[in-house]
């Protein structure tokens, strides 16, 4: 498609004017939603759910070869796949990234080379040496993280004795001591029980000679001492912890530990019982998942058992079996599709009643969560509810899959109005209930928040927290507006001020868990809106104006992860639908929908539409770990673009989706 629009330049270069643009006639946008909407219904499951695939840097395929090799069971085909793929993502300065059009990353560098070499490539072949090469300009095995370390451990390639310890007595803290499990992430929690239980056991493959690393240690560094560096102040928290780590591995080292079997024993009920019926494996993520294989292992459960049994099916249900690239994805989305592609196919005009909407809130409904599961820890609030990001992951539902899921039902007139607003009767409240005492939400706890933690040695993954932040709280914000609730209530006021304190002095908002400014920004902007702020406050004008001041010269907005490294960066990057479609909801949230700015993006999304309705989309626009890991959403190309589109017209004909269920 060619760009409807005509532009016409200004008068001088620097002009604080707006550019003359004729908008699209209305006839093209609708046919783009057309074609986008029909897009969206081809690609709806039988029973109604969508499910997309995520797509994630080398790491996971890397990482499940050196699990084959750990585990002295290597599937050769399986390596194979998982080799081609890894080759096929060697950058041209011979490492690997973790995100698309990102540099070389040294975890990621390190963990491909070991892959290949294991399955037999050769430290000569020119691809490993130029592989080594980048590793050694990066610093080498001595500058990853603790977890790639841990790893290499297991391999023989890393010592112990400088991997910081994981004490697996951490599991028998009680939940009123300042310091529990429950004080971690989630899913740093789920990572850690498995990775306590293989600390104990420190169960070691030793590779022939022909297979190891010695290569990847910078010259005249392999012998020496490998220990986390201290904070030159004496008394730093980082200091304080690296001083337990050394006790505790003396203490590890006694032949007495009379607490031992007894954590042992409860760390390996606590993992089991989470990787039960209701869940698709622990925490329902590839490393919780393949830390607890290894653990099982490690802890002589057999392989022939229920619980390894389900725990290798559940691994392999992340494995993508294309015949042109095997991939394997970090987890399963299909709450989060369905929730959003629903959304953006009730605001683009299909009815309320329409079968398709219909199916898909069935099946959301059915996804409810009614486990009093982990959170409870931190929130007491006492009736479960909620959802989670994946298919069944009972024990983890999250709030904004939660968010996203209501806003979804409120625009589907359900079957069972009874049944419809009992649902909503459970699940707002549960929602509300995880607002922080900073006024805001956090993803899957309720004030996991103590920062001196993220200075604990094996914090270097920056997630050992669930810290509020300003895309789900504004996210709050929007679902409260449309279900109308005043922004004078107390709660609401203290989420506002949230997002006043967490505003950048540019103007914009920092993105947890979407790539990135452009994400935070656009949420805020639009959840002020909903919950009926005045747009023209000089606040929300500057979110508006930073906005505007990112845009493309091709109409559209794009910002690569490299944002969360220097924030310098910020709003800067190729153009894509998803960040497009963010960029252009956020200015239609502050009204005037004669802007230059909203027409050109209007413009961009519409000529850049392929014939079938979908967008193309290579970037990474996704958040995992900001800075560790991040992935592209392969829904987002589609179903953003549609609702931004939908927005502008439901916007300038004035039309407003009634909520379909009683609350």
């Amino acid at each position: 498609m060619l760009p409807l629009s005509k532009v016409i330049p200004l008068p001088r270069p620097g002009a604080r004017v707006q550019l003359h643009v004729e908008p699209a006639p209305d006839e093209d946008i609708h046919a783009a939603i057309r074609a986008a909407q029909e897009n969206l219904l081809r690609l709806q499951n039988a029973n109604g759910h969508w499910c997309c695939e995520l797509f994630v840097d080398s790491t996971l395929c890397s990482d499940y070869v050196l699990f084959m090799h750990w585990r002295g069971k290597v599937d050769r085909n399986l390596q194979e796949k998982c080799v081609a793929h890894i080759l096929r993502r060697q950058l041209t300065d011979g490492g690997w990234n973790i995100y698309e059009g990102g540099p070389s990353e040294i975890n990621a560098c390190v963990k491909a080379y070991f892959a290949l070499k294991l399955a037999g490539h050769r430290p000569s072949d020119p691809w490993m040496v130029e592989a080594r090469a980048n590793i050694l300009r990066l610093g080498g095995i001595p500058r990853m993280n603790t977890f790639s370390k841990l790893y290499l451990a297991l391999l023989g390639q890393f010592p112990w004795q400088y991997v910081p310890i994981i004490p697996v007595e951490v599991v028998l803290m009680p939940d009123w001591l300042y310091f529990n499990i429950y004080e971690m992430s989630s899913w740093s929690r789920a990572m850690l029980i498995p990775l306590a239980i293989i600390n104990h056991y420190k169960p070691t493959r030793r590779l022939p000679e022909h297979l190891q690393l010695h290569e990847l240690y910078p010259v005249g560094t392999e012998d020496k001492d490998f220990s986390l560096p201290r904070d030159p102040r004496f008394f730093d928290w980082k200091n304080f912890f690296l001083r337990w780590d050394s006790i505790l591995k003396s203490v590890d080292d006694l032949p007495w530990r009379p607490l031992r079997e007894r954590a042992l024993r409860k760390a390996l009920a606590w993992m089991t019982e989470r990787m039960g019926e209701g869940s698709d494996g622990l925490a329902a993520i590839f490393p919780a998942m393949l830390n607890a294989l290894i653990a099982l292992e490690a802890a002589g459960v057999p392989e022939d058992s229920p619980v390894y049994q389900k725990a290798t099916k559940d691994f392999e249900g992340l494995f993508v079996h294309d015949p042109d690239d095997f991939r394997i994805q970090p987890c399963l989305s299909p709450v989060w599709d369905t929730a959003i592609n629903t959304i953006a196919l009730a605001e683009s005009g299909l009815k309320p009643t329409h079968p398709a909407l219909r199916q898909a809130a069935t099946w959301l409904y059915s996804k409810e969560v009614r486990l009093l599961g982990d959170w409870t820890r931190q929130n007491p609030h006492p009736e479960a509810s909620g959802w989670a990001f994946e298919y069944n992951n009972i024990y983890y539902p999250d709030t904004d899959d939660t968010m996203m899921v209501l806003m979804a039902l409120r625009l589907v007139s359900p079957e069972d109005k009874a049944a419809a607003a009992a649902c909503f009767k459970r699940a707002l409240p549960w929602l509300l209930s995880f607002q922080c005492e900073d006024g805001g939400w956090a993803a899957f706890d309720k004030d996991v928040t103590k920062h001196w933690l993220e200075h604990m040695p094996f914090a270097d993954h920056n997630a050992i927290l669930d810290p509020t932040c300003s895309d789900l709280t504004a996210r709050v914000l929007e679902l409260l507006g449309y279900l109308g609730f005043s922004r004078d209530l107390p709660f609401v006021q203290r989420a506002i001020k949230h997002l006043q304190h967490t505003q950048e002095d540019d103007g914009s908002w920092y993105g947890r868990w979407g790539v990135n400014y452009i994400y935070g920004t656009w949420q805020v902007l639009r959840g002020l809106r909903s919950i009926g702020l005045d747009m023209r406050a000089d606040w929300i004008q500057r979110g508006r104006d930073w906005l505007e001041s990112c845009q493309n010269d091709d109409g559209g907005w794009g910002e690569t992860a490299s944002t969360y490294d220097d924030a310098q960066l910020k709003g800067k990057g190729p153009s894509t639908a998803s960040q497009t479609a963010w960029g252009l909801m956020g200015l239609i949230a502050c009204g005037d929908l004669s802007r230059a700015s909203i027409l050109r993006g209007l413009d961009y999304l519409i000529s850049t539409q392929a014939e079938d309705g979908s967008w193309k989309e290579p970037w990474t626009t996704g958040t995992g770990f900001p800075g560790v890991f991040y992935l592209r959403y392969d829904s987002y190309r589609n179903n953003w673009p549609l609702l931004a589109m939908a927005t502008y017209l439901n916007e300038k004909n004035r039309v407003f989706r009634p909520t379909q269920v009683e609350v």
